[in-house]
């Protein structure tokens, strides 16, 4: 469903082209529905309507010629961001355990390494990336048996 309040209030989003790509919305769903609020109809709402109109009898003429149903989609609904987060962890476990092997002066540059990834992705408006990069920035500081790379107490003004 598809309300346009004030539709007589002529002005950019009530203008004729813009009434047709609000009204299409609706059109695109197979009970889709567009209910316009106005005191009067205005020229710009006359064409708009007059031109879904047309539209839809064409649609209608073609999917009759092909011997077409109107139906929704059905698409199996898939969770992406939770099969990411495991793989992540993934990448994180596995980087923990291959740090372990590493000495002092290659955990410092492997930290320095994804500081410096964690900024890019920052930048670059990753900010996913970027947090899953502290986090594990974060464990291989607390993993680490060098006191030196451990967090840094912040100081209480």
């Amino acid at each position: 469903l598809v309300v346009i309040l004030d539709a007589d209030k002529e002005g950019f989003l009530r203008s004729e082209t813009s009434l047709i790509q609000t009204m299409g919305r609706a059109a695109r769903h197979v009970e889709g529905a567009v209910i316009m609020y106005a005191d009067v109809i205005t020229g710009s709402m006359q064409r708009a309507i007059d031109e879904v109109n047309r539209r839809r009898i064409v649609q209608e003429e073609y999917n009759r010629q092909h011997d077409i149903t109107p139906q929704s989609i059905a698409k199996r609904i898939r969770d992406d961001r939770l099969a990411g987060q495991k793989q992540e962890e993934q990448v994180v476990n596995t980087a923990l355990d291959a740090a372990k092997d590493l000495n002092t002066e290659d955990l410092k540059y492997l930290i320095d390494d994804l500081q410096k990834q964690m900024k890019s992705a920052a930048e670059n408006l990753e900010f996913e990336r970027a947090a899953a990069l502290r986090d594990q920035i974060a464990m291989l500081m607390e993993a680490s048996a060098d006191p030196l790379l451990g967090r840094k107490k912040r100081k209480k003004k």
